[in-house]
């Protein structure tokens, strides 16, 4: 056992019993949504994961340890401490685990901690990607490297629409990651069902994602499978709504010098402003929407047959 990692009994049982586990991320938690809405909406994914079939896994730093499975408490704990969490990346667990700090795991995170764990699926928001303007301030997210090392599938609803999509779907190309169209052959762009961007393939049931990425695994390949959720239709958001205010949080973005790690929760918080709280309902849903599809696809990979609800 990893002496900085911990699973939770509930976890490294079903680990043990090779049961469906999947992983989910904590920034959603600390950073994506204010409180209470963001306790709320862990718990309730949480919840849709195990009626799905499957456990879930919360991941966090706390303490200086690495958590893979939150308990309701410490789920309470990184709601209501919010942005005083540190925002984790690869770069930030060695010092956060000498320290004894607490973080809240990215994608990127995530996927190391599950990896460690020994958990396949992990369910999320949307990733990280390359950030428009990138040609000039190189700002490119952890979370297309890890993709491209770490073998885990991540279910989104896309590349965040605040980001330059055709360049982050080029990324992923170049670094050898497979992106999937989940019923879709068009990525999606996270409030949005649609970005004129095609995905590499289309596939159409739990199943057929559990064997691809079977196969991933067997045959040795590194690195991990993207696999893009559209967010139901009835939570998409127009594109001219969501494009209208992302360009102008991206340029009071720009106005006040807002880079870095800071950049993703500052453009997610002045969207749901300029929206009066719209596209904070539509990432609500799209989240559920995905641990639904990654539970039955862990249940998938286990082998493990699901009544779904």
């Amino acid at each position: 056992m990893n002496k900085y990692l911990s699973i939770s009994p509930e976890v490294q049982k079903s680990l043990d019993e090779k049961r469906p586990v999947v992983a989910l991320e904590s920034t959603i938690i600390s950073h994506g949504m204010p409180y209470p809405q963001n306790v709320e909406t862990a718990l309730k994914v949480e919840q849709t994961i195990r009626d799905n079939g499957a456990v879930p896994a919360t991941i966090a730093i706390i303490g200086g340890k690495l958590k893979a499975g939150c308990t309701p408490d410490e789920i309470e704990y990184l709601g209501r401490k919010g942005q005083a969490v540190t925002k984790a990346s690869r770069r930030d667990l060695p010092v956060l685990i000498a320290r004894g700090e607490d973080g809240a795991t990215t994608v990127t995170t995530t996927m190391i901690i599950a990896a460690m764990a020994g958990i396949r699926v992990f369910a999320t928001g949307g990733i990280g990607g390359v950030h428009r303007g990138a040609d000039k301030t190189m700002d490119i997210s952890a979370d297309l490297e890890e993709l491209a090392m770490t073998p885990v599938m991540v279910i989104c609803a896309g590349a965040k629409s605040i980001l330059d999509l055709g360049l982050t779907l080029e990324y992923l190309e170049t670094k050898g990651v497979p992106v999937i169209g989940y019923g879709t052959e068009e990525l999606p762009a996270f409030y949005t069902r649609h970005s004129g961007f095609n995905v590499d393939y289309r596939i159409d049931t739990p199943e057929e994602l559990a064997a691809v990425f079977r196969t991933k695994l067997e045959l040795g390949l590194k690195g991990g499978m993207l696999v893009t959720n559209p967010i139901p239709e009835e939570y998409s958001m127009p594109a001219d709504v969501i494009n209208k205010a992302i360009d102008e949080a991206i340029d009071e973005a720009n106005r006040l010098g807002i880079r870095g790690k800071e950049t993703t929760p500052f453009l997610l918080a002045k969207v749901k402003d300029l929206t009066g709280g719209d596209s904070l309902d539509s990432n609500i849903q799209l989240v559920l929407n995905n641990a639904k599809l990654a539970a039955r696809t862990a249940a998938a990979l286990s082998g493990t047959s699901v009544n779904c609800l």
